[in-house]
């Protein structure tokens, strides 16, 4: 395999990652025990967004990007994908900030919703307003 198609993967991965971070919280509520990947998750992308933190997946994509004869870039995956399509401008301190708290309150959000319809389901054993069920 290509040290560029492995560079490529790298990126494919990265999106993936990214999405999942900011989306995944939604998935949780369709299957709970995500929430075991999601939060690590969750934390770690709201870490390098206030840290301005470099993922370890981009000087990795640069290296096979070189090893393929390709020029790496400086910055991070976000910088280099996703801020042209998403600010034009360019990333600052204060919207690292904001993306980190978008993560944050959203995920707070759908955890909070879990948390909340996991204490007010019955427990198993139980029926209806918390009264004991018998076996036929």
């Amino acid at each position: 395999m290509s040290y560029r198609l492995l560079a490529d993967a790298v990126v494919l991965a990265h999106l993936l990652f990214i999405v999942f971070v900011v989306l995944g919280g939604s998935l949780v509520l369709l299957w709970p025990r995500l929430a075991v990947l999601h939060l690590p998750a969750a934390c770690w992308g709201a870490f390098i967004e206030i840290s301005a933190g470099m993922c370890p997946l981009t000087p990795l994509e640069n290296a096979w990007r070189q090893a393929a004869g390709e020029a790496g870039y400086a910055g991070s995956f976000i910088e280099h994908y996703l801020l042209p399509i998403i600010y034009p401008v360019g990333l600052t301190r204060d919207i690292q900030f904001v993306l980190a708290a978008v993560v944050i309150v959203v995920n707070l959000g759908i955890y909070g919703w879990l948390l909340y319809r996991w204490r007010r389901s019955p427990a198993v054993g139980e029926g209806v307003g918390g009264q004991k069920t018998t076996a036929p």
